[in-house]
């Protein structure tokens, strides 16, 4: 199996920029995807409907609500 290195010393001079932005592409992805701590902003999002329901039941209407969207 080649190696990367050697592999790239193959590419003609003529593909040489779609490799560049192949690789570019690869590492900006990468780079994205990057582990974020949580925020957790959203906490506390529906404490008013925590006397309309108890849990269970507002899993069983937020999926009611799923199915109607």
């Amino acid at each position: 199996m080649q190696t990367l290195e050697e592999l790239v010393e193959k590419v003609p001079p003529e593909l040489e920029p779609e490799v560049k932005d192949f690789v570019e592409f690869l590492l900006s992805k990468r780079a994205s995807r990057e582990r974020r701590r949580p925020t957790f902003d959203w906490a506390g999002g529906l404490k008013e409907l925590k006397s309309k329901y108890s849990s269970v039941e507002l899993q069983h209407e937020i999926a009611g609500w799923r199915e109607k969207s």
